[in-house]
Formats: structure tokens, C-alpha cells, sequence
């Protein structure tokens, strides 16, 4: 592939600090290229968040939960004896597009290590106070997939890791995952799941057949369209890959005439969805790395396979 060719000289010519990438279509892995060898998943940090979400899309599909849930519903032991001021209010919906209200980042991976939340994270998100009504506006928040996460654990019953295997890695051709987990057992949602490159992008291969792999619905068709369109407002410059909107925790993106989407972790682990040019994009980079430095090269070369 021509384009992935002239990538390649350019990460190398400037140095750029990129693990791998990979080209594929809704069936197969058209092109990949390792700068280092490729013999173990890493954590792809906040892609995580849209696993966490084809679970709960899974799952609402099964009757097990609604869009419309409410957490305090499912956690009424875990409130503080004052419960803070409209957390009522806040739906799986709204944990879902980053809108519960809180208007603060919680349980970042530096904060997990100095122990915030610690020892139990559901306690400590429940008694945050909101600083804006639910679904007024989007505030990016570990601590809003994590309550969706538990939300998820509490109404099937199922550990996420083994829900997920059975029901979208096994039949996909995925090997069981690494996940982190709270200091009670439960899945990180937010963050913390180990995958190589390849199978990092399978999901968002899976999403651009409509939820199939292999002739096999294994996403709920409603629920990918759902949740890979805009659902919210993002602040900023339209030209940003940040600043585009964002649906179920996944993040729209400038390619394809804005009829992309992606799901993101830090440092570098993306995969871009190109809905209209029918590819997947993903790339993994190090934690060491300067990302934005590798993010105007990257976009270069996507908008290279746009049709």
C-alpha cells in the first residue's frame, strides 16, 4: 500500500514514537507495519470505554437494562446519607455520553495509583456534587463509564471480561482479555484493557459491518448506529479531532466528510471507523512518546485513503 509506504518513511524520517498500525476492511486486515516487535497485548487505555459500551448495547438488546436506568436505582446502598444534589437525575444514558452533571475528570490512572477512590470507587463517585444538571453538557469522566460498568455487572449478574468473551472476542477470534479491575473485582470500564493492535481495531471492524462478524450479528445493529453517531456536543473547533461530538463512548472524528468516529485511548491507542471509504484505521504509540507529534501524520496519511 502506497500510503502506508510513505507513512512509514515519515514516522521514521521525524522520529515519531508509533508500535504499530494497521489497514483493515469490515473483513480482513488489509495492511499493518510494526516499528517494534509485536509479542504482547498492551493496555490501550480509554479505547476500553468503547468495549464497555457494545457490552452495554448487548445488554440493553437482551432486556437486561434501559438507556433510561437510573444509578441511584441500582446502587441505593452505596449514597451518602445527604446525597448530593441531582445525582437522581443521572441516567445510563447520561454516563453514556459523558453528561451525568459532576463537570469533573475522577479516577484517572495517576489518581488510581495514589489510591482516590480507594476502597471503594462506587462510594466515592456517588458523593461527588454536580455542577450541572444531567445531559446539559459533555464533561469527559472516568468515573462516568465506571458507574455505567457497574451498572452493566448489577443488572446481568456477569463479569464484563466473560460476558464479552463469549458473547463478541470467542466468535470474533479474540484471545480472553487482560482488564484491570476496582479494588472490588469489578472491571475497570473506563480504562485497563490489554489487546494487541489487531485486535484492539476488531471491535470498530465489527461496527463498520453494522455489529457482524462473519455473517454473525454479534452487536445490535440498532445499537452501533446508536452509538457511533453524535449524541452530544464536544466544545471547540470543528476541524478537532476532539471537538466534533461524541456519541456512546465513542468520539466522532474530521474524516470522511465527518462521517467518521473513533475510539480512543491515551498516548496513541486509536482506531478510526471511515464509514464512507469502508476502512478502519488503528494505531498504537508509547506512553513515552509525544502523541501530538504523531497525530498531524497520522491524520495525513487517513485522509490519504479517503475516497
Amino acid at each position: 500500500m502506497r500510503q502506508l509506504d510513505e507513512f512509514i518513511k515519515e514516522v521514521e524520517s521525524e522520529g515519531l514514537y508509533v508500535e504499530g498500525i494497521a489497514v483493515a476492511d469490515g473483513d480482513s486486515v488489509l495492511a499493518e507495519h510494526h516499528f517494534v516487535p509485536n509479542r504482547r497485548p498492551r493496555c490501550i487505555y480509554s479505547h476500553t470505554k468503547s468495549y464497555t459500551s457494545v457490552a452495554i448495547g448487548m445488554a440493553i438488546d437482551d432486556g437486561s437494562m434501559s438507556l433510561n436506568d437510573k444509578v441511584v436505582d441500582y446502587f441505593p446502598d452505596k449514597l451518602p446519607a445527604s446525597p448530593p444534589e441531582g445525582v437522581e437525575n443521572i441516567t445510563l444514558r447520561h454516563l453514556l455520553t459523558m453528561s451525568s452533571g459532576y463537570g469533573a475528570f475522577y479516577l484517572g490512572e495517576d489518581e488510581r495509583r495514589r489510591g482516590e477512590g480507594y476502597p471503594d470507587y462506587l462510594r466515592y463517585i456517588l458523593s461527588r456534587e454536580l455542577k450541572y444538571p444531567s445531559g446539559e453538557r459533555f464533561c469527559y469522566n472516568n468515573g462516568d463509564t465506571y458507574l455505567a460498568a457497574r451498572m452493566f455487572a448489577k443488572a446481568t449478574g456477569c463479569s464484563m471480561r466473560n460476558y464479552l468473551y463469549e458473547r463478541l472476542f470467542k466468535p470474533a477470534g479474540m484471545p480472553y482479555p487482560l482488564w484491570e479491575t476496582d479494588p472490588d473485582g469489578y472491571e475497570f470500564g473506563a480504562s485497563g484493557l490489554y489487546m494487541t493492535l489487531t485486535d484492539m481495531m476488531r471491535l470498530c471492524q465489527i461496527t463498520l459491518n453494522g455489529g457482524k462478524w462473519r455473517d454473525e450479528q454479534l452487536i445490535p445493529q440498532w445499537y452501533v448506529k446508536e452509538a457511533t453517531t453524535k449524541r452530544i456536543e464536544t466544545d471547540g473547533d470543528p476541524a478537532d479531532a476532539w471537538s466534533c461530538g461524541y456519541g456512546y463512548q465513542f468520539w466522532m472524528s474530521p474524516f470522511d466528510g465527518g462521517k467518521s468516529y473513533r475510539a480512543d485511548g491515551a498516548y496513541g491507542q486509536i482506531t478510526n471507523v471511515l464509514t464512507e471509504s469502508g476502512l478502519v484505521v488503528a494505531v498504537q504509540c508509547p506512553e513515552y512518546g509525544d502523541i501530538g507529534r504523531v497525530k498531524p501524520v497520522l491524520s495525513k496519511f487517513i485522509h490519504s485513503l479517503e475516497k
